[in-house]
């Protein structure tokens, strides 16, 4: 495992764990307060597999992630600001309060987003390494994904394609030992899942997502060797969660002095430790950082807080790509000319008028069942 890092490097990489820490902390608050909607999955316990593998990737390498990702965004540099206020469904979010707390996403970064969907990444990222390949570039895409997305078929066929076609991609499995409430010896024939990369003829590796360091060294020289040889790698960091699947998670399936025992390896503490015993930094740095944290995160919950909803008449913008070579929106083959709804212009009046007919139509239906069941 590789050494200490140097001071600035140790105090950045520490602050931005205790930045997701403090993030995620406040993100289960705000939503038992119900300022977040939809479902809430947060990452707390698995910072330094987050840290660890964003810290040793390029500016021009891609990420992507699953619903699970707040943590990734904000290690990419995404503001904390814009990502509390996707969380509040604000119009100042990543998304513009659209994607909420399961879809961030920051393309000028190069995140390219969660995804709610288990293994739904995994395609997708074999996507970005072909146009990163077919390019000629250099750069590296970064799949993680959780353990029971290596179950999926989407995995298999998307390890296939990556072997094949010897795509630069990284595939990092985040093992926090559950897919939802099942253990991993449950749902998994085989539990080392680094020895799935070799059905595949790829390098496969077992690291401690605990551990920042180990995780910084061995992603870091993982990256290197996908980016020189151009083929696929597959790294498991076995990470654990404190806090259940979701925020709607009972944690019936697990003992609490399970989750105690994992609480001792804490990730941040044990860089903390380890730090302080090297003289790299002392207790009156971690303090800074911690403060520096939580301010940064109200700040987050008071910019959502006070921003403004998307607009109503907004609701049917972006809802399809128009370009020069993408105008319509169905193909009528009846004549050749455009038929109504499918020039970008006019699609979003199209498709209000289509929702307020709806809506008229189902008003009508529900008076004749009103009337017929009058007259029985």
């Amino acid at each position: 495992m590789a050494g200490l890092p140097d001071r600035d490097t140790a105090l950045d990489l520490l602050g931005r764990m205790c930045l997701i820490r403090r993030f995620e902390e406040e993100a289960g608050r705000q939503y038992q307060r119900a300022k977040a909607g939809g479902f809430l999955h947060l990452a707390i316990g698995e910072e330094a597999t987050i840290v660890g593998t964003t810290s040793v990737m390029r500016e021009d390498d891609y990420l992507i992630g699953t619903y699970r990702t707040h943590g990734h965004a904000l290690a990419r540099g995404t503001p904390a600001d814009a990502v509390m206020a996707e969380l509040f469904g604000k119009e100042t979010g990543t998304s513009g309060g659209r994607g909420g707390s399961m879809h961030i996403f920051d393309a000028e970064r190069r995140f390219m987003g969660g995804y709610g969907i288990v293994g739904g990444n995994l395609p997708l990222a074999a996507g970005l390494g072909l146009a990163s390949q077919y390019k000629g570039e250099d750069s590296v895409t970064v799949c993680m994904f959780g353990d029971g997305a290596s179950n999926t078929g989407n995995f298999g066929e998307t390890m296939n394609l990556a072997a094949l076609w010897d795509l630069p991609v990284l595939f990092l499995v985040e093992n926090n030992l559950y897919g939802m409430g099942t253990a991993l010896e449950r749902h998994s024939a085989v539990t080392d899942l680094s020895q799935k990369a070799a059905g595949y003829g790829i390098e496969g590796e077992r690291i401690d997502g605990m551990n920042l360091l180990e995780v910084r060294d061995r992603v870091g020289e993982h990256l290197e060797m996908v980016r020189e040889q151009g083929r696929p790698s597959l790294v498991e960091a076995f990470t654990y969660r404190y806090r259940g699947h979701s925020a709607a998670d009972p944690e019936v399936y697990r003992d609490k002095s399970e989750v105690e025992e994992w609480r001792e390896k804490d990730p941040i503490e044990t860089f903390i430790r380890t730090c302080i015993e090297g003289e790299v930094f002392g207790e009156a740095d971690v303090g800074k950082v911690r403060d520096e944290a939580e301010e940064t995160v109200m700040a987050a919950v008071k910019y959502a807080d006070e921003s403004p909803e998307p607009p109503l008449e907004s609701l049917y913008e972006e809802l399809y790509v128009v370009s020069e070579t993408m105008g319509w929106y169905s193909v009528d083959e009846r004549s050749p000319e455009p038929h109504r709804g499918e020039l970008g212009e006019d699609a979003p009046e199209v498709m209000k008028e289509l929702a307020e007919s709806g809506a008229a139509h189902a008003s009508e239906e529900r008076e004749r069942q009103t009337r017929e069941g009058v007259r029985e």
